[in-house]
């Protein structure tokens, strides 16, 4: 790799940045085209991996959600009344649900060891 198409891990941090607060005047003038790709696919790998996290939470809160309550329910509540097939299920969401739904989950089943 020539000294042109090295990759500075600062110069790809500062575009990456750059592009997550939308403001163009943080980018680097010095900044090579190697660099601006890198940039670009770690900002498009977060993208995608944040819209897959908010596609986990979204399915969270579906199974805890099983019911309409007159007043907010506590944790405990909430899995009081999960049916069994959604505790399971929870257990591969464990890392996408709320802090306190992790806490109630943990004090009941544990916490699920990681894959």
């Amino acid at each position: 790799m020539s000294s042109a198409e090295q990759v500075r891990p600062h110069v790809v941090a500062a575009i990456v940045t750059a592009l997550e607060e939308t403001d163009p005047s943080n980018l680097p003038p010095d900044a090579t085209r190697a660099e601006k790709d890198a940039a670009k696919d770690q900002y498009l790998s977060g993208l995608v991996a944040g819209r897959a996290q908010r596609e986990r939470q979204t399915r969270a809160w579906e199974l805890l959600l099983t019911r309409s309550h007159d007043e907010p329910p506590s944790w405990r509540q909430l899995f009081d009344e999960l049916p069994q097939s959604s505790v399971d299920q929870l257990a591969d969401l464990y890392d996408a649900l709320p802090e306190g739904a992790q806490t109630e989950y943990a004090r009941r089943y544990g916490a699920p060891v990681s894959a």
